[in-house]
């Protein structure tokens, strides 16, 4: 049984059967004792007939200077050198190389901005000469019949089959790449960024992608008609519809208790009101419980006690995007698996970058990150057009914040402590899980995604262990969906 029927196939996305990891793309570093001063200037112009060449000279001049704030901070100068011909050469508004030079050039920038104080704002990116706007409506309705049609649209879901498918910066030149402090208000600032995730929902298959294949591994463990979902950081409940149609045509009268954990607690409780309405529209029985957390840093023990279980209800447990927030200290997500593990769910899903955005030595994690998001911006370039708003939203509000946290930050400030597939199926063996197979449906659904939604041939989904599944770009992994028990 699948779950939303609103997906098309795509036949030639697969890559089935294969047993290795994910391939990974590597990069090499020019040590920048062999460029000389005066062939700075020139790595850029002599190949300046060639958006190839020059491309390739830009990449190798982001990793030297990554390798010399990494290995002589005693003397930028030469770093800094780097960074202006780099900021001469990066255009927020080029193409996808150019807008990925910008982003990383900007978070070298802030690394070496050692001695400021300043706190630093998300700030709106100016449009481009031409805009592509894409409507996404937030608001609700009274009306049952329009409030289920618009949930339908926003969450892209239908119910015709039972599938879910549904040393400081002096020059100007760089100050000017430095994120400008801003009067904006929190409100303003989280608004910002709830306005680029429903646009990156939109035009990208990632968290589709990984809040589908999760559904389909929650719909297929489920055995009976009471059901209670823990979803970690639910956010705006974006995946939760197409699995309320999939449960409502399985089962003749389901009941589904959702508990939404989130630092917000007016988000939570909007979240759940929309849900409601959605379930409503169903005629399902649902309940749903806020759960705030305001530091992902907390007891995990004690979050758990604070969730009531009832036992005639099949649990599963949600972690979306989540597990890495909590690899600022490894005992504390294995706390955190062994207090989920406690609670007996009959399916944990866990979705999560593959990149290892976590590695100790900055210039690994350098290369690491700009090999990631070098796929994500080609993406980006060939499914979007040019002067598309929604691409510039995305790019510039969150991935560029996550391009900068992961650069420019360092010890206890780094939030985005993404790793590799392997490592988390080590910690979760580790703290007695095993793995769940794969149901064909979700390879299924996957390829439906793609054909309907993002009909490009750089995309590509690839099963390992028949356990886990990826989607990537170009042979380079991005994203990985696994389930346990």
């Amino acid at each position: 049984m699948m779950l939303g029927s609103s997906f098309a196939s795509s036949s030639s996305h697969e890559d089935h059967g294969q047993e290795d990891d994910p391939p990974s793309s590597s990069s090499s570093v020019i040590p920048y004792h062999q460029i000389h001063h005066h062939q700075l200037g020139s790595l850029i112009s002599a190949s300046a007939s060639s958006p190839s060449a020059i491309h390739h000279n830009m990449r190798q001049l982001l990793i030297s200077c990554a390798e010399l704030i990494s290995t002589r901070p005693s003397d930028l100068t030469s770093a800094h050198r780097l960074l202006t011909i780099l900021m001469a050469n990066s255009n927020p508004h080029g193409d996808s190389t150019e807008r990925l030079i910008h982003h990383f050039t900007k978070a070298l920038s802030l690394r070496l901005s050692t001695t400021t104080t300043t706190t630093f704002f998300i700030t709106p990116p100016p449009p481009p000469a031409t805009t592509t706007t894409l409507m996404i409506s937030t608001t609700t309705n009274n009306n049952t019949h329009h409030d289920r049609h618009h949930h339908q649209l926003a969450f892209s879901s239908s119910t015709s089959t039972t599938s879910i498918i549904s040393s400081n910066i002096n020059s100007p030149q760089q100050q000017q790449y430095l994120l400008v402090e801003s009067s904006s208000s929190p409100a303003a600032q989280a608004a910002l960024i709830q306005s680029s995730y429903l646009s990156l929902n939109q035009v990208t298959p990632f968290i589709r992608f990984s809040q589908l294949t999760a559904n389909q591994a929650i719909l297929d463990s489920i055995q009976q008609e009471a059901i209670h979902i823990l979803d970690f950081d639910i956010m705006h409940g974006l995946q939760w519809p197409p699995f309320m149609q999939a449960i409502k045509e399985k089962y003749p009268q389901p009941t589904l208790r959702i508990t939404g954990t989130g630092n917000d607690l007016e988000t939570l409780r909007r979240t759940g009101d929309r849900l409601a309405k959605f379930a409503h529209s169903l005629d399902l029985s649902f309940q749903f419980h806020p759960l705030l957390v305001p530091n992902d840093e907390d007891d995990p023990t004690a979050l758990a006690s604070s969730v009531v279980l009832l036992p005639n209800e099949t649990l599963a447990v949600n972690c979306v995007h989540y597990l890495h927030r909590l690899h600022k200290n490894r005992d504390g997500v294995r706390f955190f698996l062994h207090a989920i593990k406690g609670m007996n769910p009959s399916i944990v899903t866990m979705a999560e970058r593959e990149a290892n955005h976590n590695h100790p030595l900055f210039l690994q994690r350098f290369v690491e990150a700009l090999d990631h998001y070098a796929a994500v911006f080609d993406s980006l370039e060939a499914t979007l057009p040019p002067t598309s708003r929604e691409r510039l939203n995305v790019e510039q509000v969150l991935f560029g914040r996550e391009i900068i946290d992961i650069v420019a930050q360092e010890g206890d400030g780094r939030k985005q402590r993404h790793e590799r597939f392997r490592s988390w199926e080590l910690l979760f063996r580790s703290c007695g899980f095993r793995s769940v197979p794969l149901s064909p449906f979700a390879l299924s659904q996957a390829k439906l995604l793609l054909r309907l939604h993002y009909p490009s041939e750089g995309y590509q989904l690839h099963i390992l262990d028949d356990s886990s599944l990826f989607l990537g770009w170009q042979n380079q992994p991005l994203f990985s969906v696994s389930s346990w028990r």
